[in-house]
C-alpha cells in the first residue's frame, strides 16, 4: 500500500509557506493506518523492545498502537505540567526560541529497550530531547521511528548513530 496517498499537504499551515503534512487521512483510514502500524513494528520484531516512549501529541497516535502490536508497554513523553507524578526535563530548540518536555523518572528501568517514535522527524530536535531524557533514565535505545521524515531538514544528523526508520520520506 502506498501510504503516501493517505497524507494530505496543507499549505500555509501553520504560517505561510509551510506545506503541512497531515496524517488526518492516514488515520482515519483502517487499512492505511494498520499498514502503518505493521511497517513501524517491522524493525522490532527481530529483536523486540520493552516500552515503546510516544512523543507528545501525535506521537501517542502511533506509539500506543505500535506498543500493542510489539506487546510492549507505552510510556508518554509530554509537554511540562502534564504528567503527575516526579519527572525529569529536557529543553530543546523552536525556530524561534525553546520549549521542553518531561517524562516520570520512573517511566523506565536501567535496561530495558526502548523504541521511540514520533509522527513526523524533522529537525530533530524534539526526538533529541527524547532520546535524551531515555538515556537520562538509562533506557537502551533501541531505534527511533517515524511516519514521515522531510530529509531537506536534515534531522538526522541531530539524531546520532541510532537506528532510524521512516515509512515516507520527502
Amino acid at each position: 500500500m502506498d501510504l503516501t496517498a493517505f497524507i494530505r499537504d496543507v499549505p500555509d499551515f501553520p504560517k505561510p509557506g509551510i506545506v503541512f503534512k497531515d496524517i488526518a487521512p492516514l488515520i482515519a483510514d483502517r487499512a492505511a493506518f494498520r499498514v502503518a502500524i505493521e511497517q513501524l513494528a517491522c524493525p522490532y520484531r527481530a529483536a523486540p523492545v520493552d516500552l515503546v516512549v510516544g512523543i507528545e501529541a501525535r506521537g501517542f497516535i502511533f506509539g500506543a498502537a505500535l506498543a500493542l502490536e510489539l506487546g510492549a508497554g507505552f510510556v508518554p513523553i509530554r509537554k511540562p505540567g502534564k504528567l503527575p507524578s516526579a519527572t525529569i526535563s529536557a529543553e530543546y530548540e523552536l525556530e524561534y526560541g525553546t520549549d521542553s518536555m518531561e517524562i516520570h523518572t520512573d517511566a523506565i528501568a536501567e535496561g530495558q529497550k526502548i523504541a521511540l517514535v514520533d509522527d513526523l522527524l524533522a529537525t530533530g530536535g524534539t526526538m533529541a530531547a527524547a532520546c535524551q531524557l531515555v538515556s537520562a533514565l538509562k533506557g537502551e535505545i533501541a531505534g527511533l521511528s517515524f511516519v514521515i521524515e522531510l530529509t531537506f531538514l536534515h534531522g538526522r544528523e541531530k539524531l546520532g548513530d541510532w537506528p532510524i526508520h521512516a515509512l515516507i520520506r520527502y
